[in-house]
């Protein structure tokens, strides 16, 4: 388990944090496959720094839940208040929330993170109100991106996919916990291109899990080479990749 209230906690906000336009394309991206009507209650499980919790907030109009188990995280979240979203010490497997209280959970690239998914799921249903929507935002072992920082770390692709489960995997845990899951993965574009000088800059602080499961002997050589590349090239645009979401429903 990556360890949250520790080294990756201090370095989040700088490393993975959004501008406030890519926020908006986020949240307008989930408002697609959600119901129409507002306000929506929102439950953004594994809220982390609250990159995304006030957002949905703005997007959505309702109670927003950021619940997050990273005491320093979530702290980090707190110290930008916000009047529509209320930020929980809890975890997935233990949501501190009242059956049938959100219309929506998204669980940004959280749910690799939970100890017991199948749990989690069955968790996520118990909150979802009748017809409530789940947005699993996540990688998935058999759709990986080829990321283009992967050639500097050989172990970095493999590393990662193991992280994640398939779509198929993922499809049959939400199913035995009571949700429905779309046929297709969807894919969204939300990000705008980074310089390499950019993508250098937030890399190197490593506030990915990659970072943490890489070998040791591979981060300094391939952050090297990296930096050797952004000081070639600083203002090459780099490539922009389609995330993967699952969308999942409580049946009513």
């Amino acid at each position: 388990m990556v360890d949250y209230n520790g080294r990756m906690g201090s370095v989040y906000v700088a490393g993975r944090g959004m501008p406030p336009a890519e926020v908006r394309r986020w949240t307008a991206a989930f408002g697609t496959y959600l119901p129409e009507r507002r306000p929506l209650d929102v439950l953004d499980l594994g809220s982390g720094t609250g990159r995304l919790s006030p957002g949905l907030a703005a997007e959505f109009q309702g109670q927003v839940y950021g619940v997050e188990p990273s005491d320093r995280m979530r702290a980090s979240a707190e110290q930008a208040p916000h009047p529509g979203v209320t930020y929980l010490p809890g975890s997935a497997e233990e949501i501190p929330l009242p059956e049938a209280s959100v219309d929506a959970v998204l669980m940004f690239l959280s749910f690799h993170h939970f100890p017991d998914q199948l749990q989690g799921l069955r968790e996520v249903r118990r909150v979802l109100r009748p017809g409530g929507v789940a947005l699993l935002r996540s990688q998935f072992s058999d759709v990986m991106p080829d990321l283009f920082w992967y050639e500097y770390f050989p172990s970095a692709r493999e590393v990662d996919a193991a992280m994640y489960i398939s779509v198929a995997e993922a499809k049959a845990l939400a199913t035995e916990a009571g949700l429905a899951p779309a046929e297709d993965v969807v894919r969204i574009t939300a990000e705008e291109p980074r310089t390499l000088r950019e993508s250098y800059q937030r890399l190197s602080l490593r506030a990915m899990s990659t970072f943490e499961r890489l070998p040791a002997d591979e981060l300094e050589p391939g952050f090297e080479r990296f930096a050797a590349t952004a000081e070639r090239g600083p203002d090459r645009l780099m490539p922009v990749y389609s995330a993967t979401m699952l969308v999942l429903t409580r049946p009513s």
